[in-house]
């Protein structure tokens, strides 16, 4: 009998056997139920999460002749035809390797013919957003009216690359990566379902390597059953796949929160003198720095032992948040840098010495590796900004002189007027206009800067930390929220932002996030704007200094 893989063997046979996405498999199965099944779905999320084995179960549950709860009952001739392959009326296919027009119009034309068994004629197009242009459009008609003996189930990881037309008709469920404890979980049932001996800390690190994938999850596992032995261990693991000791990482994070250079070197030269790569040591290094962070941040930390805890802690209070923010900032561009260059020993070296300087600050960072063409154009673009703003603040401040001047030669013709009946009747009608005007731009000033407070703010904060995006959380644990507008929500930030801290917000997934979450608690669609210079008191009494010194209409153009 040949050698089946254990994510092939082990793969979801029910909507119950899907880890960590009850929300999905719980609307299908209700849809199952009630007989309201749609014509297509697009399944969505990341690599491992289960788009592909949830809609094989999703087909088979649709024609299966005694389905139960919405599951397959997988004993049928159906189901049992469809799991072997042999099943017709269930069609795979790999847009990857078939997403010419011509691959799409075979479908097009097949849909016309009834099934030859199943009640429903089933197209899963796995990888969908590699179909061209061309076939997109040939699917569209079919996607939009199709037969009523036809479904079709769209699996993807990028969906931003799909034409709006094809996402507008279907139904669209997104997959979330998956958190450790569902893949140990999944792991040790596999690992007890085939008599596999492994140590819990293993467990535990595969989990994490798995990073929310459990089809790589099992890949490792399946890696390690490959050596002989009788018993997989945490540094088996880990030897597999090119980790260090977490005691030689512990002891190079010492090191450089100590700025001592020569230890530093010397730790990270016994590593990779012992083979490790160096991009899984960096690697390594951040995460070991982001659970020291973590441990600073919330006091509690998951998958360490008791005397592992004991060191993070010893490290956490040796150092501020700050200075492992900075580290972790730091050596992600180093990462980024090292991928560029055949260098890579000597210039991770001069990294880890970096590091140890003192005198290093977070802004620093970013110009201690030689710059990238794309880092020199962001230093220009930044370079040539500041110049406009001092170009602009130069005008404004000539134009303030010049208007300062006016008024002291208007004050001089009115005190030369002052016993001419008509003239001064002129200049009280000209200051009352003067002071209308003033107070409908205070006024109008008012009403675009005053902005309300959100109250619910503290509690998306909350929420972010419990989701466990410590990053993200630790930026904005002391930023507040204003309503700019009806459709706009800025971000103030009392104590600052830093670069680093702009940077993390800004990523793509976070900013999604926080969108999701305020545009939740307003019940519409709402934008998030990012508010550094949040001393408004002094703001606004900028502007009644100006108003007061030149005591003349101004119009004001944003």
């Amino acid at each position: 009998m040949s050698y089946t893989a254990l994510y092939r063997k082990y793969r979801p046979a029910t909507f119950d056997e899907v880890v960590g996405q009850d929300h999905i498999t719980k609307t299908l199965r209700n849809q199952i139920m009630s007989g309201r099944v749609g014509h297509a779905y697009l399944f969505n999320g990341g690599r491992g999460t289960g788009k592909t084995s949830s809609a094989k179960i999703l087909a088979r549950a649709i024609n299966c002749l005694n389905p139960e709860d919405g599951n397959p009952c997988n004993e049928c001739d159906i189901c049992k035809a469809a799991l072997n392959g042999s099943l017709t009326d269930i069609v795979e296919m790999d847009a990857a390797s078939n997403n010419s027009v011509e691959d799409i119009r075979s479908i097009r034309d097949e849909v016309n013919f009834l099934p030859t068994v199943a009640k429903y004629r089933v197209y899963i197009i796995d990888e969908v957003h590699m179909l061209s242009i061309g076939a997109f459009n040939a699917l569209l008609k079919t996607l939009e009216e199709p037969p009523e003996h036809v479904k079709f189930i769209l699996a993807t990881t990028e969906p931003q690359k799909l034409p709006a037309t094809i996402l507008s008709r279907c139904q669209r469920f997104d997959y979330k990566k998956l958190s450790s404890e569902y893949i140990k979980k999944r792991l040790n049932y596999i690992c007890e379902a085939d008599n596999i001996n492994i140590d819990d800390d293993a467990l535990n690190t595969i989990s994490v390597l798995a990073e929310g994938a459990m089809r790589d999850g099992i890949s490792i596992l399946e890696r390690c059953l490959q050596e002989d032995s009788d018993k997989i261990t945490n540094e088996m693991v880990k030897n597999l796949v090119g980790l260090p000791k977490l005691e030689s990482v512990n002891k190079i994070i010492n090191n450089i929160l100590d700025y001592n250079i020569e230890e530093s070197i010397q730790s990270v030269n016994d590593v990779l003198e012992d083979g490790k790569d160096i991009q899984n040591l960096i690697w390594e290094i951040i995460k070991y720095t982001k659970d020291i962070l973590v441990y600073k941040t919330t006091n509690h930390i998951d998958i360490y032992n008791e005397e592992e805890v004991a060191k993070i802690n010893a490290l956490a209070e040796k150092t501020t948040k700050e200075r492992l923010l900075d580290t972790i900032f730091y050596l992600s561009e180093l990462s980024n840098e090292l991928r560029m260059t055949t260098q890579k020993t000597i210039l991770f070296q001069v990294g880890i010495m970096k590091l140890c300087n003192k005198n290093l600050k977070s802004e620093e960072h970013k110009n201690t590796i030689d710059q990238t063409p794309m880092e020199v154009q962001s230093v220009a673009i930044s370079e040539d900004i500041e110049n406009r703003i001092s170009n602009i603040e130069n005008k404004l401040q000539r134009t303030i002189n010049a208007v300062q001047k006016l008024l002291n030669n208007i004050q001089v013709i009115n005190n030369s007027a002052k016993n001419v009946e008509n003239s001064q009747e002129k200049k009280t009608n000209n200051v009352n206009r003067s002071a209308s005007n003033n107070q409908n731009l205070k006024n109008l000033l008012t009403t675009q800067t005053s902005n309300v407070n959100v109250d619910a703010w503290p509690k998306i904060v909350s929420s972010i930390k419990e989701s466990g995006k410590v990053m993200l959380y630790s930026n904005l644990a002391n930023s507040k929220a204003y309503e700019l507008n009806d459709m706009t929500i800025g971000i103030s930030f009392p104590d600052g932002l830093t670069p680093f801290g702009k940077s993390v917000i800004a990523m793509s997934e976070n900013l999604s996030e926080l969108t999701k979450l305020v545009s939740t608690q307003y019940g519409k669609t709402m934008q998030i704007r990012l508010i550094e210079n949040t001393n408004e008191k002094s703001e606004d009494s900028g502007i009644d200094s100006i108003m007061n010194d030149l005591d003349l209409p101004i119009n004001i153009i944003d």
